[in-house]
């Protein structure tokens, strides 16, 4: 039976995202793993949210990116993932295991890696849906635009 989200929790993205994360039977396509590049596909679509199932091999990350005005959370469904911000001009580093997640705002700059020696899964809620990324670089303390990718056209 598919997993039942009410528009009521759906700004709670981070039980939004464990909803789906406790739901695997109920994904669309099991995980893949491509040892090139991080592996994503849409579990779920509705009109104020999305979510997505990423798998990540060991040393497979993010550049420094934001969501593009979209909100969100992340869970971590197997392995480990270290997420680092930008504070102070500094990135700072927090790890996280299975069953933990963070929530996080519209603007938010964050970069995710899989440090770890084995593969990690993770489920992300996004609202509302996501329509671009931007990706940042980070150089004498100071963020600056790298990119900007769109949905349709980059993913």
């Amino acid at each position: 039976m598919p997993v039942a989200i009410t528009a009521a929790r759906a700004t709670d993205f981070l039980s939004l995202a464990r909803a789906h994360a406790a739901a695997p039977v109920d994904w669309p396509f099991a995980p893949r793993f491509d040892p090139v590049r991080r592996w994503y596909g849409r579990l779920a679509v509705t009109d104020d949210h999305e979510i997505w199932l990423l798998t990540w091999l060991p040393g497979q990350g993010t550049d420094l990116h934001d969501h593009g005005g979209s909100a969100g959370a992340f869970t971590v469904v197997s392995g480990e993932l270290v997420e680092q911000t930008v504070r102070g001009g500094a990135l700072v580093s927090s790890a996280f295991g299975p069953g933990e997640g963070h929530r996080f705002g519209p603007h938010y700059v964050h970069r995710i890696v899989n440090a770890g020696a084995r593969p990690a899964v993770t489920v992300h809620a996004y609202g509302p849906a996501l329509t671009a990324m931007t990706r940042y670089r980070l150089h004498d303390g100071r963020l600056s635009v790298e990119s900007i990718t769109k949905a349709g056209a980059d993913w």
